[in-house]
């Protein structure tokens, strides 16, 4: 006889009669489910009486699809129609104009107009692995500033934008000609590796990405320090990591401009890793002193019942409608101006052999300096950033 007064025998009929009514409970779901599927006009009364039985079924069954019905939602992509747009966009460059200090918040949404995919978008990664799909690569040596990049680089320029807060590593924002001053790149810029032996951390900005060896909690890139000798890393964030390093990442700047900010402009971000950075939300701040918000996305966000204003428009069309507004031209992108060749760090010699990435070149026709004699890698690219910041594993943590 057991301690707790049931014999051996008298457990396991006790078990049986346990999986018994959950496979019934699991049975009627199955039943109520299909009889919820069809037209009320089409039920029997057999099946009526089912469900006047199980209300507490048919609730659950029908709060399940309200939220699916609702997560569907909010992946869709919605537009504004061109009118609408139009008066939105001139909204917005009212508070463009009126703003003390307005910060930017961009995401991937800003870079598929250069061929690199976003993330939650119809044809983003998410998307594409949680449908079982397998995620094209893109060679990211031919990815330029967009037409949005350009535009944010101008209105910095014309002292309109006051600081830039990218969650991309795609380093485009630094090729738009955009101070580094006047950017954080919170996850890291895929053409900078650091040398944190070093105090402070040393710097080397490559033409090449730097990733192609790193990985989570693996950030070594093979490379070394020309001062100390000490083994370089690179500077991405992945999922499930925290962001240490001072740049490329910038978060003093970050949170400095969010404190000050009385305008927040967010630009193709799904919000859903920055809304976990309280910092960069005034959170602290009553509700009646945080910065006024406007979201530019075809889908919903988590932000937009906080937003003053929400544009259904891809970026590019919503800046071009906005220079346009403002009265300033959008300069275009010249590969013989990038500043990324004039920032760049040469390979040392015997370092050639380092890495087999494509590199960036002032012609398109030209070989890059770190490509002549340097083996090329038959694969095609997709930076290592982000085929693994897509290893479906931890939430961003937040960095502190």
């Amino acid at each position: 006889m057991a301690a707790g007064g049931l014999s051996r025998s008298e457990r396991k009929a006790a078990e049986r009669v346990r999986r018994l009514r959950e496979e019934q409970q699991r049975e009627r779901l199955r039943q109520v489910s299909r009889i919820l599927r069809k037209a009320a006009a089409e039920r029997s009364a057999e099946e009526g009486r089912l469900l006047a039985e199980s209300e507490d079924l048919v609730t659950e069954l029908q709060g399940r699809s309200r939220r699916r019905e609702g997560l569907k939602r909010r992946q869709e992509e919605v537009c504004d129609d061109p009118e609408e747009l139009r008066r939105k966009v001139r909204e917005l460059a009212d508070a463009v104009r009126n703003s003390k200090h307005l910060v930017v918040y961009t995401g991937a949404g800003i870079s598929t107009a250069a061929s690199i995919p976003d993330y939650r978008g119809p044809n983003g990664v998410w998307t594409l692995l949680q449908k079982g799909r397998r995620v094209s690569a893109a060679d990211l040596s031919e990815a330029e500033p967009t037409l949005t990049h350009m535009s944010i680089a101008r209105l910095h320029e014309q002292k309109l934008v006051q600081h830039v807060v990218s969650q991309n590593c795609d380093g485009l924002h630094l090729r738009s000609g955009l101070p580094r001053t006047a950017m954080s790149e919170l996850h890291g810029n895929m053409f900078i590796e650091v040398c944190t032996a070093c105090v402070p951390n040393r710097e080397y900005v490559r033409v090449f990405d730097v990733t192609e060896r790193t990985a989570l909690h693996r950030h070594q890139t093979g490379r070394t320090c020309h001062k100390c000798g000490a083994q370089l890393r690179d500077t991405i964030v992945h999922f499930g990591e925290r962001g240490t390093l001072g740049q490329p990442l910038n978060w003093e700047a970050a949170t400095q401009a969010a404190s000050r900010a009385d305008t927040i402009l967010c630009l193709g971000s799904s919000l859903k890793v920055l809304k976990k950075y309280p910092r960069l939300w005034c959170m602290t701040k009553p509700p009646s002193r945080r910065p006024k918000l406007y979201i530019v996305n075809l889908q919903w966000t988590p932000k937009d019942d906080w937003a003053a204003l929400k544009l259904h428009g891809k970026c590019d069309d919503v800046m071009q409608l906005l220079m346009d507004e403002l009265g300033l031209e959008i300069p275009p992108y010249s590969r013989w101006q990038d500043p990324i060749f004039s920032l760049a760090t040469p390979l040392r010699a015997g370092e050639e052999g380092s890495h087999s990435r494509k590199s960036l070149c002032k012609s398109r026709e030209e070989p890059g300096p770190e490509d002549r004699g340097a083996p090329r890698s038959s694969a095609p690219v997709l930076g290592g950033w982000f085929g693994r910041g897509c290893t479906k594993r931890t939430k961003r943590k937040k960095v502190t």
